[in-house]
């Protein structure tokens, strides 16, 4: 079956990554959580490390991003830096596959990377933290872009979708993927509104750990702030 991008547009991909090392992170989980993404609407799923992409794979035939996320002493590049990371994803059944195409220091060019999924007959997903991020990579060859990475490369990472990335890719290039802290059905509709293709919801479907502190920390401050 040929992979179309076009069968992505305004859907929903689910981005099933457990905490590292947490009580999720096992392989059975994580094809449980993707099949009922599936079950709920998903139109496809965002999967971390070949183990996983070919356990989900073997589950399923809906389209899967994958990455490898790797912590790197010589480069602060993690999503799917090296070559070696393309090939294992394309083995294990990927559709797309994503990577770090932000301007800093790498252990592989992104020109590399896009030439090397592309040669596995996969699509090239650029994770971007700017506008200049997309528009590099699309010079370079990459089918989608996504705003995954928008505030990820400061000191303080972010908890708002950044709506004005996604505008500004969509300026761009009809194929932007909306990513990175969509926690509510309305901003899912947002990211629509300003010109995503498809939506990427991670942690506020499948980090119950994540969602338990949000929570946590809105009643904290509730509390605080009530003198109770």
């Amino acid at each position: 079956m040929t992979f179309e991008i076009q069968s992505l547009k305004n859907g929903l991909i689910v981005s099933c990554q457990p905490v590292k090392g947490g009580v999720m992170d096992n392989a059975a989980m994580v094809v449980g959580f993707a099949l009922a993404a599936l079950n709920g609407g998903a139109a496809a799923l965002r999967i971390e490390s070949a183990d996983y992409v070919r356990a989900v794979r073997q589950a399923t035939d809906r389209p899967i991003i994958g990455l490898v996320k790797r912590d790197l002493t010589t480069s602060p590049v993690r999503i799917t830096p090296l070559i070696e990371d393309v090939d294992a994803l394309a083995a294990a059944g990927a559709d797309i596959i994503a990577y770090d195409a932000t301007q800093r220091t790498r252990p592989v060019e992104t020109r590399r990377l896009i030439e090397r999924i592309q040669a596995t007959g996969k699509i090239a997903m650029a994770d971007c933290s700017v506008s200049s991020d997309a528009a590099q990579a699309l010079r370079e060859g990459a089918e989608i872009v996504g705003s995954t990475l928008a505030g990820y490369t400061g000191p303080v990472e972010p908890t708002e979708p950044d709506f004005a990335l996604i505008a500004a890719m969509r300026r761009l290039t009809p194929f932007v993927v909306a990513e990175g802290c969509v926690r509510t059905p309305e901003q899912a509709s947002q990211a629509l509104r300003v010109g995503a293709f498809t939506v990427v919801v991670g942690s506020a479907i499948t980090r119950p750990e994540h969602v338990t502190s949000w929570f946590r920390t809105a009643l904290d401050e509730t509390l605080a702030s009530s003198g109770a």
